[in-house]
């Protein structure tokens, strides 16, 4: 079995009592909700990630945020031809406040990791299928 290690930056944002969140669209969580965020790309600081990321997936570009904390999980999932892999997720995570109130949300996602972006109420989350990321933020 292949192991790897994945470091991304990843984005808490909350507003009027509903959380962003993006689908995935590929990897270990396929179908499940998620932060928005993803890899540290060569020489990028973790901020200009989020940032990047952030914009990528959900379409908003004016943010801030400040490091929360730092998390990891471990899992075991089918990669290609049922193939098992074992990834040691890594994720730093920031909350994030908007700067600008004014933004297209990317619904129909980015072609790459998102299927699409949504306000989701915090009451909501708890029946919906999520990433450990977004489950580690609630008590169920």
């Amino acid at each position: 079995m292949e192991k790897y290690t994945h470091l991304g930056v990843y984005g808490i944002l909350i507003n009027d009592n509903q959380i962003l969140l993006i689908k995935k669209s590929r990897g270990p969580h396929i179908g499940k909700w998620d932060l928005p965020g993803g890899t540290i790309e060569f020489g990028e600081e973790p901020y200009e990630t989020l940032k990047r990321e952030f914009y990528e997936e959900t379409g908003i570009n004016e943010i801030e945020g400040t490091i929360r904390t730092a998390k990891s999980y471990t899992i075991v999932y089918p990669y290609k031809d049922d193939q098992l892999e074992e990834l040691h997720h890594i994720g730093i995570i920031y909350n994030v406040k908007l700067i600008n109130e004014k933004y297209h949300l990317k619904i129909d996602g980015d072609n790459q990791d998102s299927l699409g972006a949504r306000w989701i109420s915090i009451e909501e989350v708890k029946h919906l299928e999520i990433t450990p990321f977004v489950k580690g933020l609630f008590s169920y």
